[in-house]
């Protein structure tokens, strides 16, 4: 880690460089690399202070249960897809999604995506072999590139330079399409009436027909649509590679406070959670809202010391705690992490991941998910948290919003043969824009029973 503090950076900011940092690369040209996180360094934020502590509250409000936040994108981001369409694919499927949310919780939904900034990914092992090669593995296009050769696998700091300028386009398309009318209620309704008119969804058409009763009384009354006509997206990614989150972060001119401006929401992984290392230490010292992913072994003593470093303060907000127990598991884990973090008092917001505990390889060798596993691993968080009297606030999906076939089933039923049709991502599979609006369907009954 060779990136010189920043001037005027609050005491302790760098004291992660001295604390096992993994799911690092091995940079082969530590100049090379200072010469990049140098001039990373100068440019504009991607973000504004001011933005993140605007969704902070709004997470708070979730953690509470007067809002619900719906978190979505793509697993590993890639350059070559940051192109309009792509983007205004995915914005319109979270969208879409929160449409339904909303009528179904009867509550505010706070919109984030898995956008401008996922472009890093933790692997299970450091290199991978074929036919007896051995080369880094890849992990994720800031770093090093997807095609099996030595030139392509070497990790290349000017990556992260190409990563903020992606991201800085991919965030001003986003600011454009929630801003400009593409995001109004009207359009986005009508989107899902296209959803439900497709026999295959036919079961959905009572919700649907629902909202649409809802607008045409709110129409009725006089209801301001114009003011329904923009939204606010946040952007969120895994905060992996430090060397591109640190010379992101700036200090506030309000506050004098730190804030990883590479994304509104960062979030630590499950492979990098450890108390003493890196990652905790450093996004302890920020300002930003702050993810944490628990497994299967999280333990609510692992959860409350997470608190104690991150949250010392026990603001509200600060804090969100990202579940992924599997479909299998969530019913008898959670609930002793839930009523421990519960009793303790301090505010959290509780979130669902219910992709990254089910994988499976199917018979013809796919990486994949089964879309029954991920609604029942949904379903079992609500069960956990209304048997509990706590709040279950919100979801994490990995989504796409073009017709891939990477997951297994919905109700287009994508079989094992069907998955090779149009299997395009590179780490994991995705739910696509049909099976995503089918979740938000189903997820919809279970917010109007809670």
């Amino acid at each position: 880690m060779t990136v010189a503090p920043a001037p005027g950076v609050v005491e302790g900011l760098d004291a992660w460089r001295d604390l096992p940092a993994g799911q690092q690369p091995a940079w082969p040209d530590a100049d090379s690399l200072a010469r990049v996180t140098s001039r990373l360094e100068q440019l504009p934020p991607l973000v504004f202070a001011g933005e993140s502590d605007a969704l902070r509250a709004q997470l708070a409000a979730a953690g509470r249960g007067e809002a619900f936040l719906l978190q979505g994108g793509d697993c590993a981001e890639t350059f070559g897809e940051a192109t309009a369409d792509n983007i205004r694919n995915k914005i319109k499927t979270i969208l879409q999604m929160a449409v339904v949310l909303t009528y179904g919780a009867s509550l505010p939904v706070v919109k984030m995506g898995r956008m401008a900034g996922q472009y890093a990914k933790p692997r299970s092992s450091d290199s991978e072999t074929r036919d007896g090669v051995t080369l880094p593995a890849f992990r994720g296009d800031i770093i090093n590139g997807y095609d099996f050769t030595p030139e392509a696998r070497t990790p290349d700091p000017q990556r992260l330079l190409e990563a903020y300028h992606t991201s800085a386009s991919t965030l001003n398309l986003i600011r454009a399409f929630t801003t400009g009318g593409f995001a109004s209620l009207l359009r986005v309704h009508e989107w899902n009436r296209g959803f439900t008119a497709n026999p295959a969804y036919s079961r959905y058409e009572e919700i649907a027909a629902e909202i649409d009763r809802a607008i045409r009384f709110m129409a009725a009354c006089g209801a301001d649509f114009d003011a329904l006509r923009t939204v606010d997206l946040f952007s969120s990614h895994e905060g992996l590679l430090l060397d591109y989150e640190r010379p992101l972060t700036r200090i506030d001119s309000r506050t004098g406070q730190p804030y990883d401006c590479s994304a509104h929401f960062v979030w630590i992984g499950e492979r990098t959670r450890e108390l003493g290392g890196a990652h905790v230490d450093y996004f302890s010292r920020l300002r930003n809202p702050i993810g944490i992913k628990l497994g299967p072994t999280s333990s609510g003593d692992d959860a409350l010391a997470l608190m104690d470093k991150l949250n010392p303060t026990a603001e509200e907000g600060r804090i969100t705690f990202i579940t992924r127990m599997g479909a299998s598991k969530v019913r008898d884990l959670l609930p002793a992490l839930v009523e421990k973090v519960a009793a303790d008092g301090r505010p959290v917001t509780w979130v669902c991941d219910p992709m990254h505990g089910n994988g499976i390889t199917s018979a013809s060798g796919y990486k994949t998910r089964r879309f029954s596993d991920v609604m029942d691993e949904v379903t079992g968080f609500f069960e956990v948290h209304r048997a509990l009297g706590t709040v279950p606030g919100g979801l994490h999906i990995e989504l796409t919003g073009d017709d891939v076939t990477e997951v297994l089933g919905g109700s287009e039923e994508i079989d094992d043969e069907g998955l090779g049709r149009r299997y395009e991502t590179l780490v994991d599979p995705r739910l696509n824009h049909q099976q995503s609006l089918e979740l938000a369907f189903q997820v919809a009954e279970l917010l109007r029973a809670s």
